[in-house]
């Protein structure tokens, strides 16, 4: 089992690059996976979500790039040519004029421009070096193994939380079962009683069955009890799968509610709402937990 919450991290060398990658997952129905990562690495950008499909199910998961160049042979100088003679023109032929012998020379000019990014700029280059991509490949891989392994961590514990309400609740059913078969013999004595208090000895033995026959049908829940058994017992085998369980045990939740509800409408001893009650809490607690399994 996996919690759909979890972190990875992973940081990778080579000779021109240093990639870290940061991954954070947190509950969601469906995988939702965000990319925040420099431009140079969208190229990539298909192979990175093809990764994420292999390794996570559900979620959302964001994914945090950065891309630290080690070379300056990935670095390009783009000069606005036609905009420094034009500086330079404007100033050579009127500086003097205006500033008599202390006017910078062209020379001098050209070296002030530099430090102005209209007219020489420093940029990434934008073609990838071709060992990126390999980089990124082996980065995404171990940050997305890492995250595997929080998120299987933590789905141990709420497997084993799971577990403990998992008996918790068979343990109400096997008592439900108990009462109901006492309670029904004590039901059928106490209204056969009832019935020769109120009518003497003219009661007809036919028809008093047959009207507690009615009765006992319209509160007979061992159908519901049978049924919740069944559903526990898909619960034990689910929590033992490999795969991802999360939208599968919500729908079984849905089920053993509907079953417990049921329960609770036809019973009108106050043993079994209590216990229904009881129930009814601890599935309510079962479905909080759920809602973190992949």
């Amino acid at each position: 089992m996996k919690s759909m919450t979890g972190y990875g991290q992973a940081t990778k060398v080579n000779d021109a690059y240093e990639l870290s990658i940061e991954l954070k997952s947190v509950n969601n129905r469906f995988l939702d996976f965000q990319i925040r990562m420099p431009k140079e690495l969208n190229p990539f950008e298909t192979m990175l979500r093809k990764i994420a499909k292999e390794q996570v199910q559900r979620g959302r998961v964001d994914m945090y790039v950065n891309l630290t160049t080690l070379k300056s042979g990935n670095k390009q100088v783009v000069v606005q040519w036609e905009l420094l003679e034009q500086l330079v023109g404007e100033l050579t032929a009127g500086a003097k004029e205006r500033f008599g012998s202390s006017a910078l020379s062209p020379e001098e000019i050209v070296l002030k421009s530099i430090e102005l990014p209209d007219y020489v700029t420093i940029l990434d280059r934008q073609e990838a070096d071709e060992t990126l991509e390999q980089l990124v490949k082996e980065t995404a891989i171990q940050a997305f193994q890492e995250l595997v392994k929080s998120r299987e961590a933590e789905g141990s514990g709420i497997k084993a939380v799971l577990m403990g309400y998992q008996q918790d609740v068979a343990g109400y059913v096997e008592e439900l079962k108990g009462f109901v078969a006492v309670y029904e013999a004590d039901f059928q004595k106490r209204y056969e009683t009832k019935l020769q208090e109120c009518l003497g000895g003219t009661v007809d033995q036919d028809r008093l069955l047959t009207e507690l026959a009615i009765l006992l049908e319209r509160g007979d829940i061992h159908e519901e009890l049978d049924r919740l058994a069944i559903h526990l017992e898909k619960m034990n085998h689910l929590l033992q799968s490999e795969e991802p369980i999360g939208r599968e045990l919500d729908f079984l939740m849905q089920e053993l509610n509907r079953e417990v509800n049921t329960i609770g409408s036809k019973s009108s001893p106050i043993q079994i709402k209590d216990i229904v009650v009881q129930l009814k809490t601890i599935l309510e607690k079962i479905r909080e937990q759920i809602q973190n399994v992949e």
